[in-house]
Order: structure tokens, then C-alpha cells, then sequence
């Protein structure tokens, strides 16, 4: 192949949130290990693998994690794939992991955790953004390089997942977590033309399967993505 005609070439990244963690305690699991997908998380990997089971994935990958090596699975199986993990695509690091944290139960009133949330803008709690758009980045382009000319399926978590699409995007990296479209086994989409990303597209194959309480501040865009020129 020429390099005019590389640099014309579609490949297609579809980046993939795990779905749902058995949890029953409610805790912020980060990168501890131990946490596997749910009963209705194996249905939601079951569902998206159905859904890209006409699709041309030449390469799968995930997060070494289990709840995204196990998202992962039924995709690759579908595909005659094997799987490949990708440290890059694991979940952000958090000093809160393992505790319960989150709006509303009071964890922001503990001393002890002030000097934590001192920075939201880095964030000062764990892993800077711009580390987590520097490695993700790193493992979109790798999945590129892998599957040129076709799809690849990479499976990651939330938080980097929203930061590589904040950054391609050209958005702020701070942002309200309320806020990020990217509920779980969405498939957010990067398409390359060459090396280059030309439009974002997102996506939820199993969103009548996520709980509806999830759903708020996530609506589909039923395939419509940011174009970003020719």
C-alpha cells in the first residue's frame, strides 16, 4: 500500500466501558482487584458482542481488570479473536478505592480526606488527567495500528474513557462526573483516516439493560458523533 493510500485508509476504534460490577457494598473499587461483572453485566457483554458480530473487528483488547477482561470475552469469541490486554486501558488510580465516597454521603466532611480534594482542576484524589489522556491515547493508537483498514474493540473504564473523548473533543479535562456520557457497555467511537481521528461517535447497544437510575445525563446519539474535517 502506498502511503497516500495509508493515509486515506478507515480504521474504526470502538472504546468500551465494562458492564455492570457485582458490588453489593457499594464501594469505589478503582483498580482492586477481585470485582467481576454481574449476572447483568455478562448480559450486556453479551448484548454488544451481538451487536458487533456483523462488524469487522480484527482486534480486541482490555484493561487487565477483570470486569473488563470479562466485558471483553464475548467479543473476541464472537470474532475468533484472541484477547489482548492493554495496561493503558486500565481504570484511574484513586487514593479513595476500596471506601465508600461519593456525593451526598458525607465523606466530604472528613478532615482526613480534605487534603485529597484540594485540586479538583489535576485532580489531586488520583491519577492526573492529562496522564490518563497521554496513556489512553497511547492505546487507541495502538488498537489503530493493530486492526488498519478494520475495527477494533478496546475495553476500558469510565473515567479514562470520558477524558481521551474530553481531549479529542477539545473540551476541559475537569468536568462534572454527573455529567459523562458513558454509561455502562456504551461504545464510544473513534474513526481515523490515516493516523488521524476525523469523528467521535457514541453509542449504548444495551441501554435497556442499565438500570434507569444510570441513565440520567446520558442520552444517545444513535450512531451521530463530532466530525473534525476531512
Amino acid at each position: 500500500m502506498s502511503s497516500t493510500d495509508r493515509d486515506h485508509e478507515i480504521t474504526v476504534v470502538h472504546l468500551m466501558r465494562h458492564g455492570e460490577v457485582h458490588n453489593p457494598t457499594g464501594v469505589l473499587y478503582g483498580r482492586l482487584p477481585g470485582y467481576h461483572l454481574s449476572e447483568l453485566g455478562r448480559r450486556m457483554a453479551e448484548r454488544v458482542a451481538e451487536h458487533l458480530a456483523p462488524r469487522d473487528v480484527t482486534y480486541v483488547a482490555a484493561s487487565p481488570l477483570e470486569r473488563a477482561q470479562e466485558t471483553a470475552a464475548p467479543i473476541a469469541k464472537e470474532h475468533g479473536l484472541d484477547l489482548d490486554t492493554d495496561e493503558r486501558l486500565i481504570e484511574a488510580d484513586n487514593v479513595f478505592q476500596g471506601k465508600t465516597f461519593g456525593i451526598g454521603d458525607g465523606a466530604l466532611r472528613r478532615p482526613a480526606n480534605w487534603k485529597h480534594v484540594v485540586n479538583p482542576f489535576k485532580p489531586s484524589w488520583g491519577e492526573p488527567y492529562v496522564d490518563q489522556v497521554v496513556r489512553m491515547m497511547g492505546a487507541l493508537d495502538a488498537a489503530k495500528d493493530r486492526a488498519r483498514g478494520h475495527e477494533a474493540v478496546v475495553v476500558s473504564h469510565q473515567l479514562p474513557i470520558w477524558i481521551v473523548r474530553s481531549y479529542v473533543e477539545r473540551r476541559r479535562l475537569w468536568h462534572d462526573p454527573r455529567k459523562r456520557q458513558c454509561t455502562l457497555a456504551s461504545l464510544t467511537t473513534f474513526t481515523y483516516q490515516g493516523d488521524r481521528i476525523v469523528s467521535v461517535g457514541y453509542s449504548e447497544p444495551a441501554r435497556d439493560l442499565v438500570p434507569a437510575h444510570l441513565l440520567a445525563g446520558a442520552k444517545p446519539e444513535k450512531g451521530k458523533g463530532k466530525a473534525y474535517g476531512a
